[in-house]
């Protein structure tokens, strides 16, 4: 038979057991009291942030609004006022332009209708052919016989000088004329002239200007002749439909 336990460790060991169950109990207590204070705090921390983010996002929005950069619309409204100014002054400058161009073209066609009615059409040498030969054709000849001469025929040369000669001219041909007559007869000086071009520079009315291009040729005796040239400006004058030299001047 066994022996039975005593009883003063039965009682000990109801107490203990009693103790395990009642700290058992606080302990499970005290995890069920943790657990919801971790799941408010959890929450009270998530409202709090929240909150915050949201109060951020309300006092960013001026600062977001204010800070925006400008689109490409308010840059092009800006724009347009620049562009219709500058088309302006390039329309402005165009017109001026086009009125100095005008300007000029007016100017320029009054002055070319006045010079063919005052030097062009009053110049005959451009636009008279006729009138030009025979002026060129009478000076010409008329040089020709003046400054051709031997020591036989000096009265034919100075008969032909008073028909073609008048005024200053014929003054310049008697002073030279005076100067080689006696040597043309005492040294048997010989001289012949051909006009081999005659220009007309200008011919108005009874007046022309020529140019005129001579080939001489001289003898002295029986000695051997020499060729020169000789280039004269002349003016001659229309008198009783002759052209008579009036002014010489060699070049």
């Amino acid at each position: 038979m066994k022996r039975g336990t005593p009883v003063w460790a039965r009682e000990r060991g109801a107490e203990a057991a009693g103790a395990g169950e009642e700290s058992g109990a606080e302990a499970g207590a005290a995890g069920a009291g943790e657990e919801p204070g971790a799941e408010a705090g959890a929450a009270g921390t998530g409202q709090e942030a929240g909150t915050g983010v949201e109060d951020a996002a309300e006092e960013g929005t001026p600062a977001a609004e204010a800070d925006s950069p400008a689109t490409p619309e308010d840059g092009a409204e800006d724009a347009r006022p620049i562009r219709t100014r500058w088309a302006r002054r390039r329309t402005l400058a165009v017109a001026l332009g086009s009125v100095l161009l005008l300007l000029a073209g007016c100017v320029l066609l009054q002055q070319a209708h006045s010079l063919r009615h005052t030097s062009g059409a009053a110049n005959h040498a451009l636009t008279d052919a006729e009138a030009s030969d025979r002026v060129s054709g009478d000076v010409g000849n008329a040089l020709a016989r003046i400054f051709s001469y031997t020591p036989d025929g000096m009265a034919g040369t100075e008969r032909s000088a008073r028909a073609a000669l008048a005024g200053k001219a014929a003054r310049q041909y008697e002073a030279l004329l005076g100067r080689v007559r006696e040597d043309v007869r005492t040294q048997r000086v010989t001289l012949s002239t051909q006009s081999v071009r005659v220009g007309v520079v200008s011919l108005r009315g009874d007046t022309a200007h020529l140019l005129v291009f001579l080939d001489q040729t001289a003898r002295r005796g029986d000695e051997k002749a020499t060729t020169s040239a000789a280039q004269l400006s002349v003016t001659a004058r229309l008198d009783d439909g002759v052209w008579r030299v009036v002014d010489l001047t060699a070049r």
